[in-house]
């Protein structure tokens, strides 16, 4: 998912870091980044049909490099604040020193550990995300600011982090900004150690405060498999726990086919189950969501993917989205 590092300390650093071919600057400075627009058609069961043609994100990714010190910045757009506008906003904002023996420090505003599909739509194979992104089970968070430890090798890695909040409300691009009243722990543990295998295994601990009623702790584990040089299957286990109005679980199935070198195409059948407190308290219900979608790769920097997903809920209808998205990455 990351950029070109030359460390084993410094390559858990790439995990918030999208997979672009980086522009060299010189021998200190790189910049990368994507700009990536859809039109998506959403038409449930139930209610009126919607749609939407518009950017989905521009991000420029800033690196510098001072060995053992990296530092990243990134510029992110749209950022919706509460009033609904868009804006830019700095998004990655961090400094990650190698200290040695596959050990790094990172400091600054990064992003979360959990989470199989990427927070990038570059690195994305679907449109759609297959765990929920808002509701009362929003199971994988993205940005915070703290500080983190990782450590890196052939076949272990792990990490551990301390950061404003895990969550923040519905807001992705940051944390609360504030120690004082709660505080927020990450840790993941992932084994390599056997070829085209990965096992991944984390949690997060939200302590209750400022905007938290209750404690959240956040389970995540997720496997990948490379069955042949074209084709991967994975699958993903989150069970979230915020209190009484907010707990349940999600998963996801995967298999990820390439047909040639240029086409590709994505299966995934994904879900979530709402505890009966957390469906009486916000109306939410069970789901289960079954998408295609192929992409087809014009050009090393240019590709096209298209989406179709059902999404099945329990006693309450269906909803059918299609969308057609263009990514431009560099």
């Amino acid at each position: 998912m990351n950029m070109r590092v030359t460390t084993a300390a410094l390559a858990l650093l790439a995990a918030s870091v999208p997979a672009l071919a980086e522009v060299k600057l010189n021998d200190n400075f790189s910049v990368s980044g994507y700009v990536v627009g859809s039109y998506q058609y959403t038409a449930p069961s139930a209610g009126a049909d919607s749609d939407h043609l518009d950017l989905d994100a521009v991000k420029t990714t800033f690196t510098s490099n001072f060995k053992p010190v990296t530092g990243v910045v990134s510029l992110y757009y749209p950022y919706t604040t509460s009033g609904g506008d868009k804006t830019i906003t700095i998004l990655d904002a961090y400094a990650t020193v190698d200290v040695g023996e596959g050990c790094s420090v990172t400091v600054g505003k990064f992003l979360s550990y959990l989470g199989y599909e990427a927070f990038d739509p570059v690195n994305m194979t679907q449109i759609t995300y297959g765990a929920p992104t808002s509701g009362p089970l929003f199971a994988i968070p993205a940005y915070h600011s703290g500080i983190r430890l990782d450590y890196g090798s052939d076949a272990h890695s792990f990490g551990i982090a301390a950061v404003d909040s895990v969550y923040n409300g519905p807001n992705i691009f940051k944390g609360d900004g504030e120690l004082k009243d709660n505080i927020g722990y990450e840790a993941f543990y992932k084994f390599t150690g056997t070829k085209n295998l990965t096992l991944w295994a984390g949690v997060a601990y939200d302590t209750k405060g400022n905007l938290l009623a209750h404690n959240i702790v956040t389970l995540d584990f997720w496997g990948e498999y490379k069955i042949t040089p074209n084709a991967t299957v994975a699958l993903e286990y989150s069970n979230f726990d915020g209190g009484l109005g907010a707990k349940g679980d999600s998963w996801l199935a995967y298999l990820g086919y390439s047909f040639s070198e240029k086409t590709s195409c994505a299966f995934r059948v994904s879900g979530t189950s709402l505890e009966s407190a957390t469906k009486v308290a916000t109306g939410a219900a069970n789901y289960i969501q079954y998408t295609v979608c192929p992409t087809y790769k014009i050009t090393d920097n240019f590709s096209v993917r298209t989406e179709v997903s059902y999404y099945d809920y329990s006693k309450s209808g269906s909803t059918t989205f299609f969308g057609v998205q263009a990514l431009f990455k560099f």
